[in-house]
């Protein structure tokens, strides 16, 4: 916290009274005693992360393929291909259960 004499405009250093603090200003005669202490905290505000794949929206309109689900064993996937990796590579191929109960997700 920055505090400025209200005499000169400079700004007021802490230093050391007789009984307590106080702020001083260098240029000019101006004390102010520090009868208690007084801090605030600010917290910063985080940003929203949007999702990696593209949330709910980015399965809506896509196929539907024979898949096993590893997790529930459901024989219907929903599937969506992305260049994950260097144009060189192949695509990579997401899958998410169409079992409405499990909907786990996973890659091949």
């Amino acid at each position: 916290m920055l505090l400025f004499c209200p005499n000169c405009s400079n700004i007021l250093l802490v230093e050391q009274g007789v009984s307590n603090y106080r702020f001083s200003c260098n240029t000019c005669p101006y004390i102010f005693n520090i009868s208690k202490k007084t801090s605030t905290k600010t917290f910063p505000r985080l940003k929203e992360v949007d999702h990696v794949m593209g949330g709910a929206a980015a399965w809506e309109n896509v196929d539907s393929t024979d898949a096993d689900c590893p997790a529930c064993s459901h024989k219907k996937a929903y599937f969506m291909q992305m260049q994950t990796r260097s144009a060189d590579e192949p695509m990579t191929t997401f899958y998410k259960c169409a079992n409405q109960l499990c909907g786990h997700n996973w890659r091949d």
